[in-house]
């Protein structure tokens, strides 16, 4: 017999006990229904009406001892009494309509004669005598004989309800016994299904859940004894054979598995980078052989040690770790750069931090499982890039002084101190000056970002009024905005805080934002330059918004980069690439942060961000 068929039998067993205890419990309570409705239609009633019976007796006694006994006459004397004896007539038919017990008939009798008699003597139009002997002699006696049969007629029918009670209080004691006796038998059994039925379910689940445990820790030996012909027998048997087979898999695929594992790591072994893997837990799970040597720590003493502990007692890891931590929007902005004594010289690493994830096909979702985090050595790079920079700064500084010595010239010959020129000198020596100037921008902007690159730019902090900054590259800007007929707004509230910043240098990055603006802007439109506070109150944010033609999405990061131009529709190229970039360099030096906010179509908001400064600073 299957599981599901013993446990069928079972709660139908309980169900049909639970049944009969039930049918013959409503059963008793239906006969018990029965008795007390056949005591109040028989006997009841009938006390009922004896009762009533009496009263009327009473009130007829009372008219006849004042009329005999008083010596006055009631008011409306026979008509009371004539309407006494018809309620008692009533009451008599209705008990004669209701008898039930035996003698109860023979009483009922006795009262309809001795009514008949009374009637015929209190009949107002007898002809005996009205006197108090008539009373007591022929009156009375009825009433008493009347009185009497009621009471014997009241008594029989209490006797009767009496003996009835005790007959149903016996029923219902043997019914509430029989009752007991069923639900405890009926709770033996539910018990012993109880006991009986779960054990019999779960000893095969623990015997699976064992065998399956040493399954897990790759031990395909340990089969399910199978007993009998049940459900969990069958499964008993499909678990076996889906060892036996698990088995042969593993056996046929190890060697496969082991040799690709061995491929693997001979990768990451022959890697030239440095490559660290952090599993979710933060645990180290893979250091080859490049990263082990930059950290100066054997990867047996490094891998499946904590991240944490490792740090704790190595620099370099600790702050590789340092931009683990760093969210991964944040991340991705920014690429640090990792400087390591190697034999007596400094290396150059750039550090890249990548997070794994994972398709779970279970939950039906993406999960993290982990980091990774390559050192890369770009130390020849950056020897090329040393190179560069002290190429662009000897030749800045070579051409800026032929260059002002050109423009010193040029302001000469325009003012005509060494002689009248005609129209076209005029122009030529105009143009001359304008193209000179353009170089000598460029020139001052590869020296800043010859200084830049050097770290020898010079920033003086002080507690600045934002809106002062702003006013100040307003008037500045000012002639720029005639050939178009811009208009420029200026929003600033009064309460702002002061900013820690570098006036001189902040002013740059205004001045060339607004020059961007300007150049980009459409004819008589506006250009807003505003300021809030941030919402965390430690930042101040600055915003230069125009109405060009925007920034396509894919650029609006490439624009921060250096000698980086993007065409616009009109195929004007900008400057030389670089105002943006140091701009970025100059907010970031003290603090902020610069970025744009932008749509095609829909003009281009550059925001920047200053440090609020200190109440000991202001």
């Amino acid at each position: 017999m299957n599981l599901k068929t013993k446990i069928t039998l079972g709660f139908l067993a309980v169900l049909l006990l639970l049944g009969g205890v039930g049918a013959y419990t409503l059963y008793s309570i239906q006969r018990l229904g029965q008795t007390t409705q056949g005591v109040l239609e028989d006997n009841f009633y009938s006390v009922q009406l004896g009762h009533q019976m009496v009263a009327s007796l009473d009130t007829l006694s009372r008219l006849q001892q004042q009329r005999y006994v008083g010596g006055t006459i009631p008011a409306g004397y026979d008509a009371r009494v004539a309407r006494e004896l018809r309620q008692f007539q009533q009451l008599l038919t209705r008990e004669a309509g209701n008898v039930t017990e035996k003698g109860e008939q023979s009483m009922v009798d006795n009262l309809t004669r001795n009514l008949d008699d009374l009637q015929l003597l209190l009949d107002p139009e007898s002809t005996e005598p009205r006197t108090a002997a008539f009373y007591l002699s022929r009156i009375l006696p009825k009433e008493q004989q009347l009185r009497h049969e009621t009471a014997r007629m009241v008594g029989l029918n209490m006797a009767v309800i009496s003996r009835k009670n005790e007959a149903a209080h016996k029923t219902a004691t043997q019914v509430q016994r029989y009752t007991l006796s069923m639900l405890v038998f009926s709770g033996i059994i539910m018990l012993f299904f109880v006991l009986s039925v779960p054990e019999s379910a779960v000893t095969p689940l623990r015997k699976l859940s064992a065998s399956i445990d040493h399954a897990a820790n790759q031990d395909f030996t340990a089969s399910i004894p199978v007993e009998g012909h049940d459900e969990f027998a069958a499964v008993g048997r499909s678990f076996n054979r889906m060892l036996v087979q698990l088995q042969g898999y593993r056996t046929s695929t190890l060697a496969e598995l082991m040799a690709e594992r061995n491929r693997v790591a001979s990768i990451v072994d022959t890697l030239d980078e440095g490559l660290l893997l952090i599993d979710q837990n933060r645990r180290l799970i893979v250091v080859n052989p490049v990263a082990s040597a930059l950290l100066d720590v054997p990867s047996e003493k490094l891998v499946g040690r904590r991240a944490d502990e490792v740090a704790a007692e190595n620099d370099l890891f600790r702050e590789m770790l340092r931009h683990l931590d760093v969210p991964a929007p944040k991340r991705e902005q920014q690429t640090p750069l990792l400087t390591i004594a190697q034999q007596g010289e400094e290396a150059y690493y750039r550090l890249s931090v990548h997070d794994v994830v994972s398709f779970n096909e279970a939950l039906d979702k993406k999960e993290f499982v982990g980091s990774i985090l390559t050192l890369r050595n770009i130390s020849e790079f950056k020897k090329l890039d040393q190179a560069k920079s002290n190429f662009l700064a000897t030749v800045s500084h070579e051409l800026k002084t032929p260059l002002s010595s050109i423009n010193f010239s040029l302001k000469l010959l325009q003012n005509g101190k060494v002689g009248p020129l005609n129209a076209e000198q005029q122009n030529i020596v105009l143009t001359l000056k304008q193209e000179n100037q353009r170089l000598l921008k460029l020139v001052g902007e590869l020296i800043d970002v010859s200084r830049l690159e050097s770290g020898n730019i010079q920033l003086n902090f002080q507690p600045s009024q934002v809106h002062d900054i702003m006013q100040f590259a307003a008037d500045t800007i000012q002639l720029q905005l005639k050939p178009k007929q811009l208009r420029l707004a200026l929003e600033a509230p009064g309460d702002l805080p002061p900013v820690r910043a570098d006036i001189e240098k902040t002013t740059w990055v205004l001045l060339n934002l607004l020059a961007n603006a300007i150049r980009y802007s459409p004819e008589q439109e506006q250009i807003r330059i505003y300021a809030t506070l941030a919402p965390d109150g430690q930042q101040v944010q600055v915003s230069v918004q125009d109405s060009g033609p925007g920034i396509a999405p894919q650029y609006q990061e490439k624009i921060f980069q250096r000698f980086v131009q993007i065409p616009d529709k009109n195929g004007y190229k900008g400057g030389s690439g670089l105002g943006l970039s140091i701009a970025r360099e100059f907010i970031t030096s003290q603090g902020g942060q610069l970025w744009v906010n932008s749509e095609l179509g829909a003009g281009s908001t550059f925001i920047f961000t200053l440090p609020v400064a200190s109440k000991l600073e202001a």
